[in-house]
């Protein structure tokens, strides 16, 4: 019986490949269109020649400014052609300017809001709520948020 792995971002074992004749390695297939990532939900043999981590954070909603920051980093990782094996990442990292912080603080004491949405998301104890009684905080919540 076959044994799958499926992984992401995980570059060592493209190169497994290279040592093992029964590893194969395969990736979805997508294009490009308007700076935009189709992804064509087809299987094809080989590795995968981009990393698309950038565009799901874009896709997924992440905030503006950290696909910016992270389209930075991966410009100035570029531009010191970085090995692939990925060893002189952390030494580039380091040696560039940090004009934000990598983690946001959604809960930041400087915003009263989400202060008290902290207070209201501690006061819940997710494992005594019955399914209503969730779906009740829920709702709270949407209404706390979206006014």
């Amino acid at each position: 019986a076959p044994k799958t792995l499926f992984a992401t971002h995980y570059h060592e074992l493209s190169q497994l490949t290279e040592k093992y004749s029964r590893i194969k390695n395969y990736h979805i297939s997508s294009k490009e269109i308007d700076q935009k990532i189709i992804f064509l939900r087809k299987l094809v043999a080989g590795d995968s020649q981009h990393s698309f981590g950038i565009h799901v954070a874009r896709m997924a909603g992440m905030p503006q400014s950290i696909v910016d920051r992270a389209n930075a980093i991966l410009k100035e990782l570029e531009a010191k052609q970085v090995s692939k094996d990925g060893s002189d990442v952390t030494e580039t990292l380091k040696s560039m300017p940090v004009d934000q912080p990598f983690q946001l603080n959604i809960f930041g004491a400087d915003n009263q809001e989400m202060e008290e949405l902290k207070t209201f998301l501690e006061a819940i104890d997710v494992n005594t709520l019955t399914p209503i009684e969730s779906m009740l905080k829920l709702e709270e919540l949407k209404k706390k948020v979206l006014g």
